[in-house]
């Protein structure tokens, strides 16, 4: 289908960005990658009457180190964070993920802060921002604040944003040197969200696991972060008893919707599987 009828808006700094959508109210809408929001309109799910495209914004773009930070800007793209040397040192269960959304060509256009931004439930990035304990800068017409990611997401499509803000930038404290990552997903296909996906993060020493955290991705109406599972793996050598408790705490706080991917219980049940694999995963690369 083709969307409705609609007045573009292309600002060239955040300071306008932010005024336009404030001036605007509810008839009005970001634009980043569109991969979320263009599919809507042409089914007209999504009618805005004004939409505000970020892609003028050079300040919302790059990845950068501040101090022992990584930054990274609201319309990077997936494909960038693949090419970026600073990922691949630093957070390179970024790049294993942003290699698991979608294909070549999404990728290409869509963007990390679209991701993290709009409250998907089925988007990769969210799940794993709270793994890494990440930062989200916004930007309103108050000013700007920040708020951790386990605090952004608070449900289906609803989030901490205000009216007239946006994220512009995702901070990421660098993990420890040594540290093993995982990020499991099972998919039916090229393109598709996650039956269900778990991200790992967790560091060793003497065989066993001294830190550990565990998101999961597009097993409840939010991001999750598996702390119990988290806490029962914890001064382990991920032994097979272990692994079966820590797959039991995830499954316990997920809540998939019954849909095309399986009923409720498959979908649990394979989210199990996915926690399992991503920390056998990450104990593997941990040093």
């Amino acid at each position: 289908m083709i969307p409705g009828p609609f007045s573009y808006h292309r600002p060239a700094t955040v300071a306008d960005a932010v005024k336009l959508l404030s001036t605007l109210g509810d008839e009005a809408r970001p634009l980043a990658g569109g991969h979320s929001l263009v599919p809507m309109m042409k089914l007209r799910l999504a009618t805005p009457e004004h939409l505000v495209d970020l892609h003028g914004i050079d300040g919302l773009k790059g990845i950068r180190r501040d101090g022992n930070r990584i930054v990274i800007g609201a319309m990077t793209t997936q494909a960038e964070l693949l090419a970026s040397d600073d990922i691949a040192k630093s957070l390179p269960i970024l790049q294993e993920a942003a290699l698991l959304i979608a294909d070549p060509q999404v990728r290409y256009m869509g963007t990390i802060g679209g991701n993290v931004a709009n409250g998907d439930p089925g988007n990769d990035m969210p799940a794993l921002m709270m793994t890494l304990g990440a930062h989200y800068r916004l930007e309103g017409p108050g000013g700007g604040r920040d708020i951790a990611a386990t605090e952004f997401y608070q449900g289906a499509y609803f989030t901490a944003l205000e009216p007239g803000e946006i994220l512009t930038a995702i901070s990421v404290a660098l993990p420890a040197a040594g540290h093993g990552y995982a990020y499991e997903k099972l998919k039916r296909k090229i393109g598709d969200y996650a039956t269900a996906a778990a991200a790992v993060v967790l560091t060793m020493a003497g065989g066993k696991v001294v830190s550990c955290a565990i998101g999961l991705t597009n097993l409840h109406e939010t991001p999750l972060l598996a702390t119990d599972a988290a806490k029962a793996v914890i001064g382990t050598s991920l032994d097979a008893a272990t692994l079966k408790k820590a797959a039991a705490a995830a499954e316990a706080i997920m809540s998939p919707a019954a849909d095309a991917r399986g009923p409720v219980e498959y979908r649990k049940h394979v989210g199990g599987i996915m926690v399992t694999r991503a920390l056998q995963r990450a104990a593997s690369r941990a040093k």
